[in-house]
């Protein structure tokens, strides 16, 4: 419940106090409950000066010191602190000083005072403070017994949503179900003051699907509680929304356990996650079934523009990347994440007349997503527009991104042009032994003319060269560590053991193949 000021001083440990300041402000609500005693005033204030929490101190380290305790005050009033309470005491503080009083009333800073009688300790106030923050005013009358009486009620519903909603409708809150992809699964909304949508952005940024306990999260002065659940066995996320913020974490954090307790006793399933089930499907090459799903996953008449698949995305600054890209671009992200495994599917409606655009800017969010992460990789097909591409695009992820990984070794992100290729290297390596051969042997010159080591050497400049620097020679050096001289040198002996022009159109083709066949069969 709603705990304020004024409620704390109808306590016990209230008793005798006074208020010397700001007593317009005893509606304050009071959240948290700290104690103030620290040497360093700035750092005490940074840490206890949460906004809505109760501030206990003695002032013992400035008792004596009258500006001090007026900074502390001036520090307190800025960070908006529900009240401050000082304890007098014979050795300590005995009386607050004017200047101090004067201080707090201009920074609109409510000040409590106990008396020194000895018998009011910071534990015995703190105890009876939470006490109220978690039982409220009446425990009898709360959210989670009145909750419990409608979702226990049988005989009036007929099923756990029609329980849950007169629940949620009685005591002001909303409950939205969601999959581990945030995908909505059952929505009691009693109010409509922001989206869903929005409310999950804000909670992947905060990565509430792998906190073990419930996270508020303020979007726009609505309060919402995020926390996972299980339903037969499986991991799903809870949103809570606290309409007029009537209620503490602690609070939430019961009624999230009643509610999974509740689905238990109603023997409630989910319905189908048909977004999920239609990735998961298009992931696995079934095509037929994501046809059956398209219309249900909401997907119907879309195009899509890329499918990818990824590691090392699933954060925070990788989730902004992504949902700048959907905000500004107008296309959609249909996702599954599995641990660190990040796929996904971009789609847009269909029709549209910018498919050279969308692909373009699918480009550059991958880009922006490896820049300045080592640990990223993605394999991506872009540039396509039909389900079944999309679906041949997974299926060519899924056959090809290991081997592009050990044939790219210094590469981040993978196109279908590079998994093209070792596709067909695959094919080779699987089904013709002579075309193998055939490709291999164009590198057969580099052991049979010159000596092991010096061959040896000659290859790996040509693989770098020709995979890793895109024929560039500044960056083979670069790869290398080695002057741009030696690498010209190399090239031109490579020339001369290949009876060929390094650079000839006709010559690279074959060549790149017989190097990445070449890598694979070292990997």
């Amino acid at each position: 419940m709603r705990i304020t000021v004024e409620d704390c001083l109808n306590l016990d440990a209230f008793k005798g106090s006074t208020v010397i300041s700001c007593k317009r402000k005893m509606d304050r609500r009071v959240r948290t409950i700290s104690v103030f005693d620290e040497i360093d005033y700035e750092k005490g204030i940074e840490r206890n000066g949460v906004k809505e929490q109760m501030v206990l101190t003695h002032f013992w380290n400035c008792k004596d010191d009258i500006d001090a305790q007026c900074r502390i005050v001036v520090g307190f009033g800025k960070k908006a602190i529900a009240t401050l309470v000082i304890f007098l005491h014979e050795e300590g503080v005995r009386a607050v000083d004017q200047k101090v009083i004067k201080t707090a009333e201009e920074n609109g800073l409510l000040i409590i005072v106990i008396p020194d009688d000895k018998e009011t300790t910071y534990a015995v106030l703190m105890e009876q403070v939470l006490d109220k923050i978690l039982y409220g005013h009446n425990y009898s009358d709360n959210i989670l017994n009145n909750t419990i009486y409608h979702l226990l009620n049988f005989e009036k519903h007929r099923n756990f949503q029609s329980a849950l909603k007169e629940a949620a409708i009685n005591n002001d809150y909303q409950a939205i179900l969601m999959t581990s992809e945030f995908n909505p699964i059952l929505t009691i909304e009693t109010r409509h003051e922001e989206t869903i949508d929005n409310a999950i952005v804000q909670a992947k940024k905060m990565d509430v699907s792998h906190s073990t306990m419930f996270t508020q999260v303020n979007i726009n002065d609505v309060i919402t509680y995020w926390g996972t659940i299980d339903i037969n066995n499986e991991k799903h996320i809870l949103m809570i929304v606290d309409n007029e913020d009537n209620y503490s974490a602690t609070e939430i954090k019961k009624l999230a356990e009643i509610i999974e307790l509740a689905m238990g006793m109603w023997k409630y399933t989910p319905e189908r996650d048909s977004r999920a089930e239609f990735i998961k499907s298009a992931i696995r090459g079934d095509l037929t079934f994501c046809y059956t799903l398209i219309d249900e996953a909401g997907l119907k008449g879309k195009q899509f523009v890329s499918v990818f698949y990824a590691n090392g995305i699933n954060n925070r600054a990788s989730q902004d990347i992504l949902e700048k890209y959907k905000s500004d671009k107008g296309f959609g992200i249909l996702p599954l994440i599995e641990g660190n495994e990040f796929y996904g599917m971009i789609y847009a409606d269909a029709g549209e007349e910018k498919g050279v655009q969308l692909k373009n800017d699918c480009l550059r969010m991958y880009d922006d997503l490896k820049e300045g992460r080592k640990d990223v990789r993605i394999f991506h097909s872009t540039g396509i527009e039909e389900l079944d591409s999309a679906i041949d695009g997974f299926k060519m992820i899924n056959e090809t991104w290991n081997n592009v990984e050990a044939v790219f070794p210094y590469k981040r992100v993978f196109t279908k042009y590079e998994m093209s290729m070792v596709c067909n290297c695959i094919n080779i390596q699987m089904q013709s032994s002579v075309l193998k051969k055939i490709y291999l042997d164009l590198l057969e010159p580099f052991e049979r003319e010159v000596s092991l080591n010096k061959g040896r050497l000659l290859l790996e400049t040509l693989e770098t060269f020709v995979l890793d620097a895109g024929m560039n020679s500044n960056k083979t050096a670069e790869f290398m560590n080695i002057h741009n001289n030696t690498v010209q040198y190399r090239l031109k002996r490579i020339n001369e053991i290949l009876g060929a022009e390094l650079t000839g159109n006709r010559i690279i083709p074959g060549l790149t193949m017989a190097l990445a066949l070449r890598r694979m069969e070292d990997h």
